[in-house]
C-alpha cells in the first residue's frame, strides 16, 4: 500500500507553486472567497457555501426547491465572470455541457442544469457527498494514514469504467459521439462515503481550449495530467484520457507526482515531453503485470496505447483478481468512516444546520425595547437581517433582551403616549391603530386615572333584592 509519507509527497509544500502538481489542499491558504454573499439567491437555487474556486468557476453548495416543495443539494459551478463574458467560450461551455447532460452512468455525475442569470452563467451538476481524490489524499497525508493498493485499483477501475461509458456513448440514432473527458484528474473524481466513485465535468473542460489566455491555475492544474499531444495543442481522442488515468494510476503507486518542472521551465513544457519514470516496486503478486499497464496507458506515442478505457480497464480488473486485491464500494465505504468518520459526522451537521436555517426562512434580530416610560424609546426593525457570525445558525426570528432592561415600577402606570410608536416607524402606527388624537383604538390600554364606576347596576340588584324580602315576609305573615 502506499504509505502516508509518500502520499504526502503528492500533495504541494509550501514553497511549490501551482504549476508543480493539479493536487492542492481543498481550501489553500490565501485562496479568494465566494463572489457573493451568502446564502444566495441564484434564479431557483439558493446558493450557502462556497466549496472552492476552479481555474473557470466558483463552486458552491445550494439548496433546489423540487415540485413537490421539498428540498435537494446541487453543486453550483458560477462560472467566472471574464470568462462568461467570452462569446465564442460560453457557445462552446453550452454546447458541451448540453452533451454532458445526456450521460447517465453510476460512474458519471449528472448535469442537471445550465443557465444564466443576472449576467452569471453557471451549471447545476449532482452533488456528490464525500471528497474528491484530491481531498481523500490530503487527508490521509495529514492523519498519516495509508491508502491500500486495492482501494487505488478500485478508484482508477471505477474511472476508467465512467470512461469507457463516455467514449462508447451513442445517441438516439445510434451514431457513436465519442464523447472525450480532457481533464481526467484528482479533483474531478470524486468518492462518496459510501464508497461510489464518480468522474465530473465531462466535456466541459474542452471549452477553455477556445480561451487565448487562461487563469494559470487552469493551465498548470490540467497540465499536470496532459497527454503528450494534448500538451503539443494536437487534436486528441480517447487515448488522452486513457493516458491521464494513467497518470493517475502511476502516482498512486508511487506515491508522487509524476509531472516535475524544475526551475525555469513550464509543467507544459514537461507534459509535452512525457519521461515516464519506472513505477514504484511494493513486491506484490505479478507485479511487473500491473507496471505493464501503466506504462502501456502511458506509451508517449498514442499508437501505442489502449485504444479507449475499455482494454485498460478488462485489463486492471483482471490483474485485480488474479493478484487478489479486488475491493467493493462498500469495503472502501466502511474504510473511508473508519478513518475520517469524525470529519464525516461534522461536516454533515453542519450541513444539516445550514439546511434547516435556509428552509425555516431568514434570521431577524430585534434591539431591545427600552423600558415603558422612558423618553428614548427605541426600536429598530431593517428589511434585510444583520449577518451572523460564521457558523451560528439562526432557525428563525431571535429577539435579543438587554441585561439592563428592568419592568417599571409598580407605582408607575404606562401612559398612553409611552405606547405610541416612534415617529420613524409609521407602518408601525398603522398595526396598533393609533389615531392622530393620540387615542389607542386597537388595545385596551390603562389608563393613568381611575376609571368611573357606574350606579345603576347595583342600584338594580340592591331594589330586586328587597322586593323579594318583602314578598317573603307578607307570605309568612298571612300564616
Amino acid at each position: 500500500m502506499a504509505s502516508a509519507s509518500a502520499l504526502s509527497s503528492l500533495l504541494p509544500s509550501a514553497s511549490s507553486g501551482p504549476h508543480e502538481s493539479g493536487i492542492v489542499p481543498r481550501r489553500a491558504a490565501g485562496a479568494r472567497g465566494p463572489t457573493h454573499t451568502l446564502p444566495y439567491r441564484l434564479g431557483r437555487y439558493t446558493l450557502f457555501d462556497h466549496i472552492g474556486r476552479g481555474g473557470m468557476a466558483d463552486i458552491y453548495l445550494a439548496s433546489a426547491r423540487t415540485g413537490l416543495g421539498g428540498s435537494r443539494l446541487v453543486v453550483i459551478k458560477e462560472v467566472l465572470a471574464e470568462l462568461a463574458d467570452r462569446a465564442r467560450f460560453a457557445e462552446m461551455l453550452v454546447a458541451e455541457a448540453k452533451l454532458a447532460a445526456r450521460l447517465c452512468h453510476a460512474n458519471v455525475v449528472k448535469v442537471e442544469d445550465l443557465g444564466r442569470e443576472q449576467g452569471t452563467l453557471f451549471i447545476a451538476m449532482e452533488y456528490v457527498e464525500g471528497f474528491d481524490l484530491r481531498d481523500l489524499l490530503r487527508r490521509c497525508a495529514r492523519d498519516k494514514v495509508a491508502l491500500p493498493i486495492e482501494f487505488s485499483l478500485l478508484v482508477v477501475s471505477e474511472a476508467l469504467r465512467a470512461l469507457d461509458y463516455a467514449h462508447r456513448f451513442r445517441d438516439e440514432r445510434g451514431q457513436g459521439l465519442c464523447v472525450v473527458h480532457r481533464d481526467v484528474s484528482p479533483s474531478n473524481v470524486l468518492i462518496s462515503f459510501e464508497g461510489e466513485i464518480k468522474l465530473c465535468d465531462f466535456g466541459i473542460a474542452r471549452a477553455n481550449d477556445t480561451v487565448e489566455t487562461l487563469p494559470d491555475e487552469a493551465i498548470q492544474g490540467k497540465a499536470g495530467y496532459m497527454s503528450p499531444e494534448h500538451a503539443r495543442g494536437e487534436a486528441i481522442d480517447a487515448r488522452a484520457d486513457v493516458f491521464a488515468a494513467g497518470i493517475i494510476l502511476w502516482e498512486l503507486l508511487s506515491g508522487r507526482r509524476l509531472y516535475k518542472a524544475a526551475d525555469g521551465e513550464s509543467l507544459l513544457e514537461v507534459a509535452q515531453r512525457a519521461e515516464i519514470p519506472p513505477v514504484a516496486v511494493h513486491g506484490l503478486h505479478d507485479e511487473q503485470a500491473l507496471h505493464a499497464i501503466v506504462l502501456r496507458a502511458l506509451a508517449p506515442s498514442r499508437d501505442d496505447r489502449y485504444l479507449a478505457a475499455a482494454g485498460m480497464l478488462r485489463d486492471l480488473e483482471e490483474y485485480a483478481a488474479t493478484a487478489r486485491m479486488v475491493a467493493s464500494p462498500i469495503r472502501f465505504g466502511e474504510w473511508l468512516m473508519t478513518h475520517f468518520g469524525r470529519d464525516v459526522v461534522a461536516e454533515r451537521r453542519g450541513r444539516e444546520r445550514a439546511l434547516r436555517a435556509l428552509e425555516r426562512g431568514p434570521a431577524v434580530i430585534l434591539n431591545p425595547l427600552s423600558p415603558v416610560g422612558r423618553q428614548n424609546a427605541s426600536l429598530e426593525a431593517t428589511d434585510e437581517p444583520k449577518p451572523l457570525p460564521r457558523g451560528l445558525v439562526a432557525p428563525g426570528p431571535i429577539a435579543v433582551r438587554s441585561k439592563s432592561s428592568r419592568p417599571p415600577p409598580p407605582e408607575r402606570r404606562p401612559r398612553l403616549e409611552d405606547l405610541s410608536p416612534p415617529p420613524s416607524l409609521p407602518g408601525l402606527a398603522r398595526d396598533l391603530d393609533v389615531g392622530g388624537d393620540g387615542r389607542h383604538r386597537g388595545l385596551a390600554v390603562p389608563s393613568a386615572e381611575k376609571p368611573a364606576t357606574s350606579w345603576v347596576p347595583h342600584a338594580l340588584a340592591i331594589g330586586i333584592l328587597l322586593l323579594g324580602l318583602l314578598a317573603y315576609f307578607a307570605q309568612h305573615a298571612g300564616r
